[in-house]
C-alpha cells in the first residue's frame, strides 16, 4: 500500500477529539479501534464519502509496529468483498473514517471500551 499521510475528514477529526477528551486515548490509538470496528460491518464503505479535508496522520504513527496487521487486515476484507473499484489507500481511509464515526456512537467513556468486545 502506497500510503505515507492519511487525511481524515473534518467531521472525523471533530469527532476524533470528542473522543481523546471522553477516554483520554491518543487519536492514534482511537484510530485503530475504529478501523478494527469498521472491518467488522458487513457494509462496504464507499470511500467517495470520505474526502480528504482535516487532520493528517503520518502512517507510522497511525499504525505503529502494528502497520503490516493493518494492512493485512484490510487486503483481507478487500478481497472477501471482491472489491477493485478504488486502490487500497481509499479504502484504507474509509474505514478509517467510517470506524472514528462508529466508535464515537458507541463509546461515552473509557469504560464503554471494555464493551466493544460484545458489539
Amino acid at each position: 500500500m502506497q500510503l505515507n499521510k492519511i487525511k481524515l475528514t473534518t467531521d472525523s477529526s471533530e469527532r476524533l477529539k470528542q473522543l481523546k477528551a471522553k477516554t483520554g486515548l491518543t487519536p492514534n490509538i482511537l484510530c485503530r479501534i475504529g478501523f478494527c470496528l469498521s472491518l467488522k460491518d458487513n457494509i462496504v464503505p464507499d470511500p467517495e464519502k470520505y474526502p480528504e479535508e482535516d487532520r493528517e496522520f503520518n502512517r507510522y504513527t497511525l499504525l505503529g509496529e502494528w502497520d503490516s496487521l493493518y494492512v493485512a487486515l484490510l487486503r483481507q476484507r478487500l478481497a472477501a468483498d471482491g472489491v477493485t473499484d478504488h486502490p487500497e489507500e481509499a479504502y484504507f481511509r474509509a474505514h478509517l473514517n467510517r470506524g472514528v464515526y462508529t466508535l464515537s456512537r458507541l463509546v461515552r467513556s473509557v469504560a464503554d471500551l471494555a464493551n466493544l468486545t460484545i458489539y
